[in-house]
């Protein structure tokens, strides 16, 4: 069984939405609603940890309770950053594998869960390949410095699945090093583990922006299926 880390902290300040974006609603359907439903349908998830921005437990809470969600959640503060926010939220996982996902993909599906959990891998990641060439720079002189292979490179999406003693090990190192990372299957490599990864949708799309959130609103009314039109 696995409990979810469901990343829900944010405050949305590229939103400016006067409210954390996770909260928006599209559809009429608050953004995090999504997620927790596609999780909800899952039955290898039985316990979800929600995390929540400063100030706005009871509102999340109310909308947990308002869409009758099933699995037992517990809430968790979020942490400054979105690194320390999952080193909060590990600690009240009760299973010996978790998977991470964040509210601001709401196009998630049950599916993607259940592919990820069926993958044999105990860490594995939800990654696409990217489809346009990125190139290393120096911000500071604004210079191109060299050549990356776009074969060998992937877009780190979420959900992602580890062995809860191999995250809670790779946050330790993390700790002891220093460092800080965005996300969690490029730390859980760094610090020694293996990390294999299976294919995602390009519709499961993080919003961050004003943009994001039409495009979500897109593509959650059917709108991809005009695409060929």
């Amino acid at each position: 069984m696995y409990s979810l880390l469901l990343l829900n902290g944010g405050v949305g300040s590229r939103v400016a939405a006067g409210q954390p974006k996770q909260l928006i609603k599209v559809r009429g359907i608050p953004i995090l609603v999504y997620s927790l439903v596609a999780a909800d349908a899952v039955p290898e998830i039985d316990q979800i940890v929600l995390n929540y921005p400063e100030g706005w437990r009871d509102d999340v809470e109310r909308i947990v309770a308002a869409y009758a969600i099933k699995t037992p959640v517990v809430y968790v503060e979020a942490g400054a950053t979105r690194h320390s926010s999952v080193a909060k939220m590990l600690d009240s996982a009760t299973n010996d594998d978790v998977i991470i996902h964040e509210t601001a993909r709401p196009l998630v599906s049950s599916a993607d869960f259940s592919a990820l959990i069926a993958a044999p891998a105990a860490n594995v990641s939800l990654m696409l390949e990217i489809p346009f060439t990125v190139a290393p720079v120096d911000p500071e002189t604004r210079t191109v410095t060299g050549y990356l292979e776009r074969s060998t490179l992937r877009n780190v999406q979420l959900p992602q699945k580890f062995a809860k003693a191999d995250l809670a090990a790779a946050h330790a190192f993390a700790a002891a090093e220093g460092r800080t990372f965005t996300e969690d299957a490029t730390l859980v490599a760094v610090a020694g583990h293996e990390v294999h990864f299976i294919n995602g949708q390009d519709r499961n799309i993080k919003v961050t922006t004003p943009t994001d959130v039409q495009l979500a609103t897109y593509l959650l009314t059917g709108g991809e299926e005009n695409w060929d039109d």
